[in-house]
């Protein structure tokens, strides 16, 4: 119900036009099809250096006149110059002139008039479209800031002021009104294709490791090894290099804080202290692999019982694509719900003065009787400009809570189509465990007979412990967000009671994660409620827990080996593609100032992927577990009460040799 409250209010007030097109100072799309501003795509700002008010993050509004035009400027100028010389120079008047207000051709008003007015910008500066805003298109030259070679511009007023004022102001722009539409780029243009190579990759691998778990297993070992050991054996190289280097042996207190991080890479000590970690990291894998082999072997034994049961249960391979699709259908209808909620305001005006007295700066308007009213009169030079989307009504003083109750319900969608995942596959890796000869006793289409099970019985116990996740991952995002809003304004007791309140409902999360987890490995193996498996889970594990410590752990620790080898060598692949170094590839590498945004991406990425990918085996495996430690508990070997696990799986976890009689498959 709450729900449907949410998506019938954000469609019917909702217009995703105002994210998708910027929205000028009357209130006008910019690029709307069949507009006046339809081949101006672009929204200008006439002074950007005002965006760096504290107007901005208060308002929501750059205190500034916004035009749409058709491309950004490409040159530094000002109005007071241009004027000047437009006699004999009237193609510089002619370039300037686009970016003032339509209609306005008038080089022999007053400069202060115009000024006053706003009909033209008091300067332009040379500038680039990122998210159809025309942004200062910076630039570093020998780890200085600069604009077109220029670490100083003129304002316009008779000032000079350098180019670091336009990164400020670029930033509180980004931060009060850029940031949805970001999002929104990211949503249409990256996300689907993004995850789409993320599921095709998951899929290869799974059915790679499907036949090679052992082998694949310590490559992924031994790789990470390797690749820590390339990068020490680099960064040993960097730092020889760079010896006898006029300013190499500069230490990072010496040259401070710089913008441009490839600075600190013509440091030696920079790569000395890289050289050490990777040294460090090096010899504690080393160590963890040498006293922790035998333990090793055991995590890598029953992986491979985890491959016996996949091999026979193929379509698991594939139930990924079924959770894919589901998450994907909640992100997306979520986003959209989203968007329209946020866009399901009227266009609201405020009055922009330049006179810092004047009364009525920052309140509402109306265009069309602007004129007609006293405040240009009071205060000359004021204007009626579009300001944000919003409203006085009841509906919009709680959109807020609307956006709460939207996220919410998205979370709570999410974590009920993992739990969902969860069951099947637990149910279907269940049967695998309790069929007396394998594959003989194996039911006929175990993941789809699990899947009915999972949705015709125990639709209410995943619902349940979804909520109960979802519930306090909501608490996290507003613990997140209370502390965002009251960052710079909080004393010491909230910023510890804050840090304190946020720890705790980290942990909380993680552990009902992991009850969650075994309660519906429990439910797909009994089919009890929610609360009764949680609890039979819980002692069950701590009746063992030393396996569970060490197994499980070991298990984890192979399984993030494993993710750390994929997003590394990626990692490396992606370096070397967007340095130009892989000549085959050089013409087709972008030409990138700041590499190091994509490149971790593209690793963050790769782990992601890895981390999806290894989801169904760590499903598996703590399924065949849980169902061994429940094997051991009801039955005791003999021909009354045989064990089902198979005669490996029961030389591998401890227990006494099975005669064959005894043991099953």
């Amino acid at each position: 119900m709450l729900k449907d409250i949410c998506i019938f209010a954000a469609w019917v007030h909702g217009d995703p036009r105002k994210v998708v097109y910027p929205t000028d100072s009357y209130g006008q799309f910019c690029g709307q099809k069949d507009t006046l501003n339809e081949n101006k795509t672009i929204l200008f700002y006439f002074n950007i250096l005002k965006c760096a008010s504290p107007a901005v993050l208060i308002n929501l509004q750059c205190p500034t006149t916004q035009l749409c035009v058709s491309k950004c400027p490409d040159r530094f100028a000002t109005y007071i110059d241009v004027q000047a010389s437009y006699r004999y120079k009237p193609d510089h008047w002619n370039y300037f002139k686009q970016f003032c207000k339509p209609g306005f051709n008038n080089p022999r008003k007053s400069v202060a008039q115009v000024l006053r007015d706003e009909d033209c910008p008091s300067m332009i500066i040379p500038s680039r479209p990122f998210l159809k805003r025309c942004f200062p298109d910076f630039s570093t030259k020998n780890g200085v800031l600069t604009v077109a070679n220029q670490t100083t511009f003129k304002d316009g007023r008779g000032k000079t002021r350098n180019v670091t004022d336009l990164r400020e102001a670029k930033q509180a722009l980004q931060e009060s009104e850029g940031s949805h539409t970001f999002f929104l780029y990211l949503s249409v243009s990256c996300l689907p294709s993004g995850l789409f190579i993320a599921m095709v990759v998951s899929l290869l691998f799974l059915v790679l490791l499907r036949f090679t778990a052992g082998v694949l297993f310590w490559i992924f070992i031994f790789g990470v090894i390797g690749i820590i050991g390339y990068g020490t054996w680099h960064c040993y190289w960097e730092y020889s290099h760079l010896k006898g280097i006029p300013g190499s042996d500069l230490t990072v207190y010496d040259i401070g804080f710089q913008t441009d991080f490839r600075v600190y890479l013509q440091l030696r000590q920079t790569w000395l202290a890289f050289m050490i970690i990777l040294c460090v990291v090096e010899v504690i894998i080393i160590l963890m692999l040498i006293f922790l082999r035998n333990r090793i072997r055991i995590a890598i034994a029953l992986l491979k019982e985890g491959s016996r049961a996949i091999g026979y249960i193929m379509s698991t391979l594939f139930y990924p694509i079924v959770t894919f699709l589901l998450i994907a259908i909640c992100i997306s209808y979520w986003a959209v719900t989203a968007v329209f909620l946020a866009t399901s305001g009227e266009p609201v005006y405020k009055v922009m003065a330049n006179q810092t007295l004047c009364k009525y700066a920052n309140l509402s308007c109306d265009p069309e009787t602007f004129n007609t009213t006293n405040v240009t009169k009071l205060c000359p030079g004021a204007q009626c400009t579009f300001a944000f989307y919003g409203g006085e009504s009841l509906y919009h003083k709680y959109i807020f809570i609307f956006q709460l109750a939207n996220a919410f319900v998205f979370l709570w969608l999410v974590n009920f189509a993992i739990a969902l995942g969860q069951c099947t596959l637990a149910g279907a890796f269940a049967s695998y465990y309790w069929a007396f000869r394998k594959p003989a006793d194996i039911p006929l289409w175990p993941l789809f007979s699990s899947f009915g099970r999972a949705i015709r019985y125990h639709t209410g116990s995943l619902a349940f412990g979804a909520l109960i996740l979802a519930i306090v991952q909501l608490i996290r995002v507003i613990l997140e967000y209370l502390d965002h809003k009251l960052k710079g304004t909080q004393n010491s007791f909230t910023r510890f009671l804050l840090c304190c309140l946020k720890c705790c409902f980290w942990c909380l999360e993680k552990f009902l994660k992991f009850i969650n987890r075994n309660a519906y490995i429990m439910i797909a193996i009994y089919g009890k409620n929610f609360c009764t498996s949680a609890k039979e889970a819980f002692f069950l594990l701590m009746r063992n827990v030393v396996r569970v410590a060490v197994l499980d752990k070991v298990t984890d620790f192979l399984l993030f080996l494993g993710k750390i080898l994929v997003a590394g060598g990626v990692g490396v692949l992606a370096f070397f593609f967007f340095t130009q170094r892989i000549p085959v590839f050089a013409k087709e590498a972008p030409t990138l100032n700041y590499y190091w945004v994509p490149l971790l991406t593209v690793i963050i990425g790769s782990y992601l992927v890895a981390h999806g990918f290894f989801s169904v085996y760590a499903m598996c495996v703590d399924t065949l577990f849980l169902c061994f430690c429940e094997d051991l508990e009801r039955n005791d070997g003999s021909t009354a009460k045989p064990y089902f696990m198979s005669a490996s799986l029961h030389r591998i976890l401890g227990k006494k040799e099975l005669s064959p009689k005894k043991a099953v498959g």
